[in-house]
């Protein structure tokens, strides 16, 4: 499988990736033990996302049914694996990855990346986890918490070997050079390696009435032109727009036929006319931006 490889370690990380946001707790183990029987090698998980416990439940059943070895698995977190808004604080920070890796029931993370440059009031996990983007009034609390503590807790996760690399997420980039001034350990996903997510337009925002006036690139008409000359899906389309271009992606799918295609995204190539095609129809458009619950957290700019 392709995989990009991290300037820090030298660790490869998979091309593809299967993504975790919003499956469901009832069908994450199986989704997951299922990913991995299928391939995947990458897991892109978040503490935002609910799931950590049983997304290690399919990871151990897969070790133990000898699908795979646990160095054989790329596991990303953004304390998330990521680190969540509310875990800014350098104590906090370090409390919640050894939660996480807890859930996980694993000792390391391949990758822990900060899940946003926002600093917001801390939660006790005790009292809600995960802990999302508002108080219990249903509001939005910054805290005064900088950067530059955030990363310098997160290299000590390293140093610590409960992180084998840290990066960043949903971060411009006057915010990645800020982080780089002082950085020990640079980001690792530069050489920067990137991540792709909704690479296959807004669904995932539907629900959350964030998706504006977008619609599917699945059905989009240049997609399918596209797809229907090489004689695959729209959803692989898509997918290898970005790893041709060496990104990586992180699809996911509850359909086990999907979860198959999705992975096969890099069996064939686009030519440079596709790529400029699909290239073609960019709008600016930003998906997940913070500044739609609150213009304080305006982080792009």
């Amino acid at each position: 499988m392709a995989a990009l490889v991290l300037k820090r370690t030298g660790q490869k990380m998979p091309l593809i990736g299967f993504g975790l946001w919003k499956v469901t707790k009832s069908t994450c183990a199986d989704t997951v033990y299922n990913a991995i029987k299928a391939g995947y090698r990458l897991l892109d998980g978040a503490g935002d996302y609910g799931n950590e416990k049983e997304a290690g439940e399919g990871v151990r059943r897969a070790i133990a049914d000898g699908l795979v070895k646990r160095e054989d698995i790329f596991i990303t977190s953004k304390a998330r694996r990521v680190l969540w808004n509310t875990f800014h604080a350098h104590d906090h920070a370090k409390q919640l990855a050894k939660k996480q890796l807890e859930l996980w029931g694993i000792d390391y993370f391949d990758l822990f990346l900060i899940h946003f440059p926002i600093s917001l009031q801390y939660v006790d996990p005790n009292h809600r986890y995960p802990p999302e983007w508002f108080g219990d009034d249903g509001k939005v609390h910054l805290q005064n918490t900088p950067l530059s503590e955030t990363w310098g807790a997160m290299e000590e996760l390293v140093d610590q070997g409960l992180a084998k690399n840290i990066g960043l997420s949903n971060c411009q980039g006057s915010i990645i050079l800020d982080v780089l001034r002082y950085a020990k350990y640079e980001p690792q996903t530069l050489g920067i390696a990137m991540t792709a997510y909704s690479s296959f337009g807004p669904q995932s925002y539907l629900e959350l009435g964030m998706a504006k006036d977008s619609s599917s690139l699945l059905e989009h008409s240049v997609i399918t032109d596209i797809a229907t000359a090489h004689r695959k899906t729209t959803a692989q389309v898509l997918l290898r727009w970005a790893t041709q271009r060496s990104i990586a992606v992180i699809p996911k799918s509850n359909n086990s036929n999907r979860v198959v295609s999705n992975l096969q995204c890099d069996a064939f190539n686009l030519s440079d006319a596709d790529i400029a095609s699909i290239s073609a129809l960019n709008r600016n458009y930003r998906l997940n931006d913070p500044a739609e619950m609150d213009p304080r957290l305006a982080i792009f700019a």
